[in-house]
């Protein structure tokens, strides 16, 4: 007879610890809970709980001893044995402080233990300064971090100064270094004849510029005539920055680390220095410049029938903003028409190719979402006064449609001469995502046509028509652009899906993007006959690491401007608190949904403010639904809110619903 052993609570807990020891980084979360994100991507995240992080911050590279295997679909849980690899020396932070010491409170929610200082470690700054801190002494499980100050970033109450503080928890310096300013000012800011004299020259064109009001570095012009054939003949002129920007200088070292430039509502970290992204490399009207054009003869169905690369110099006619345009071939708006008489001409025949341009793009299922982006106005003190939808008009449009079409003609023209290049690239969908797109779409009575294994652009362009006007259209553009993949830099030419197309670069955007940079090299080195073996071998290495590190920075821009306008909104609705505004539910999840009103702002909705009924979560229909009432508040729907409460560390913002 077998006799079973008995055993106690404790010891059962004791047997179900693992001794699999994991490696990997820490995201933690601003509760104090993190996941390690193992370093071989097996077994998924593990979750750590606050007693368990044992001093380790955010990004630490840690050893974790697993407390549960994650069996029948339950999260893995663990602790943190051992720190291997910090991810932090300093910390960008507010800066607190009483009689004998201080602390810095971290910028960054996910640091979420206060940095303790010494009197002695001040360096002169006061509560309320935005600082940087030296980490001197990590945390443990017993004490908080200690730490010097280094640096005042800005000082209490300075406008711009969270912004400022946001650019430096991004590692992002708006200064270059002295190498760089020192080799700037040897640049020659006068054009040679000998230049000029080997360049195609198109002074004598009417070639005009189009931008935003506040533009600064304008580094596109375009012209359009009409053939004797009664084509299209359209020209788009970049500045030619690779002419000032020699590679291997300490100016295209460095451009080559910030692989573009941030946009930050009214700051700017600029890719290259400003007396060239300002300067001589901004094609100003009344000045003359050397460009790269791409002059593209194209018949009345939008396609490009010939086409000629080559180095130019042109003279622009006019520097021309996007509203104004607009106003001429919207509005008609007769004092304009009067004031640009010498080039109305050109600007009708430029809105007529990009109609016919835009229609080819739709033709072939070209995706264009019409999510509105936010324009945010600041006044003096860096304070928001105006948060509004950025217009997108007649004039933005016919840019697009010209330099779309330009990286286009040079992608394949340069595919097919077979040498190193930076094309830029946009993967098809991930079949699971369209199969959920599918699904969701089906409760609005539509219906996606193809095999979501093999989706074409063109079915979800037909989507897109079919909702346009509709309550519906924010939220199934909304979804359908959450389906897609990120478009990156690649060496290889894979097409870019939204798009439609096979062959598609970024050419037209020299001084704010590296890959548009080396892509003029390259094509400047073959106009001139200077691709040989060795150069090729050169190039290829080049363009790999370009199309690389434009990636990850384009993805760091990105999250950076991100996080700018989440600040800027939650600081503008502050002055909102109680006010009523109608809106469309943009998210849902199981503690609430998300509510966009109509200048782009959204804020949350929590679950426990709904009083009438208790709300269950259905994820596949992107809803909740009262158990009682059957009330529902799905993805779409139109609601009217009031805002609660806003968080301005947390950049969050709380509605109500009315």
């Amino acid at each position: 007879m077998k006799v079973k052993k008995k055993t106690n609570r404790k010891e059962s807990a004791l047997m179900r610890v693992k001794k699999v020891e994991v490696k990997g980084t820490l995201s933690k979360h601003k509760k104090g809970f993190g996941f390690v994100i193992p370093e071989s991507n097996e077994g998924g995240d593990i979750f750590i709980s606050p007693a368990n992080i044992n001093g380790a911050m955010n990004g630490d590279y840690v050893a974790v001893r697993l407390l549960s295997s994650g069996e029948s679909g339950t999260t893995r849980e663990g602790v943190i044995e051992q720190i291997l690899k910090r991810a932090a020396l300093e910390i960008i932070g507010t800066f607190e402080k009483s009689k004998r010491f201080g602390f810095v409170v971290a910028y960054d929610k996910r640091y979420s233990d206060d940095i303790f200082v010494l009197k002695k470690d001040f360096n002169g700054a006061q509560s309320g300064d935005m600082v940087v801190v030296y980490i001197s002494k990590y945390p443990d499980k017993h004490n908080c971090a200690e730490g010097k100050i280094t640096e005042i970033i800005s000082k209490v109450g300075e406008a711009g100064g969270d912004i400022k503080a946001l650019i430096r928890q991004y590692h992002l310096k708006q200064e270059f270094p002295a190498k760089v300013e020192t080799e700037t000012k040897k640049i020659p800011l006068k054009i040679t004849e000998e230049e000029i004299n080997r360049r195609t020259d198109l002074r004598h064109k009417t070639i005009i510029t189009i931008d935003g009001a506040d533009a600064k570095d304008l580094d596109d012009a375009v012209s359009v005539e009409i053939s004797e054939n009664g084509n299209y003949l359209l020209g788009v002129h970049i500045a030619d920055v690779s002419h000032y920007v020699i590679e291997g200088s300490h100016i295209d070292k460095e451009a080559l680390i910030r692989g573009n430039s941030v946009y930050l509502i009214d700051q700017v970290i600029p890719m290259l220095p400003k007396i060239l992204s300002n300067g001589i490399c901004s094609l100003n009207p009344g000045t003359d410049r050397l460009t790269l054009s791409v002059n593209m003869e194209i018949n009345g169905r939008g396609k490009v029938v010939n086409y000629e690369i080559c180095e130019s110099i042109i003279h622009s006619k006019a520097r021309m903003v996007y509203c104004d345009v607009s106003d001429i071939l919207e509005s008609k708006d007769e004092s304009l028409i009067e004031k640009y008489r010498y080039i109305y001409d050109s600007l009708l025949r430029m809105n007529e190719l990009a109609a016919i341009l835009r229609k080819s793009r739709d033709d072939r299922g070209s995706l264009d979402f019409d999510i509105d982006e936010a324009y945010i106005t600041l006044n003096e003190q860096g304070i928001p006064i105006n948060v509004e939808t950025a217009e997108r008009r007649v004039a933005n449009h016919i840019i697009e449609e010209f330099m779309l079409i330009a990286n286009e003609t040079i992608a394949e023209h340069f595919y097919w001469m077979g040498i190193p290049f930076v094309f830029r690239v946009h993967e098809s969908p991930a079949v699971e995502k369209i199969e959920v797109f599918k699904k969701f779409i089906q409760s609005f009575g539509l219906n996606l046509k193809g095999n979501p294994e093999n989706i074409h652009p063109k079915a979800l362009n037909e989507i897109i028509k079919s909702v346009e006007g509709k309550p519906e259209e924010h939220v199934v553009n909304t979804v359908m652009l959450r389906s897609m993949k990120k478009a990156f830099y690649g060496t290889e030419c894979e097409g870019h899906f939204g798009l439609g197309v096979k062959y598609y670069c970024h050419f037209t955007s020299p001084i704010r993007r590296y890959p548009d940079l080396i892509i003029h090299r390259i094509i400047k080195e073959a106009l001139q006959g200077k691709m040989d073996l060795k150069r090729i071998r050169s190039l290829r290495k080049k363009t790999e690491k370009a199309a690389l590190t434009a990636s990850e920075t384009e993805r760091q821009a990105l999250a950076l401007e991100r996080e700018v306008e989440k600040l800027k909104k939650a600081e503008y609705m502050t002055y909102h608190v109680g006010e009523t505004y109608e809106g469309i539910i943009s998210g849902v999840a199981s503690f609430g949904f998300f509510v966009a009103i109509e200048n782009t702002i959204e804020g949350m909705v929590k679950v426990d403010s709904l009083n009438d009924d208790y709300y269950d979560y259905e994820n596949t229909k992107y809803r909740l639904i009262g158990r009682r009432t059957n009330k529902i508040y799905a993805l779409g729907n139109k609601v009217t809110i009031s805002v609660q409460s806003v968080d301005l560390q947390q950049r969050e913002i709380n509605f109500v619903i009315v």
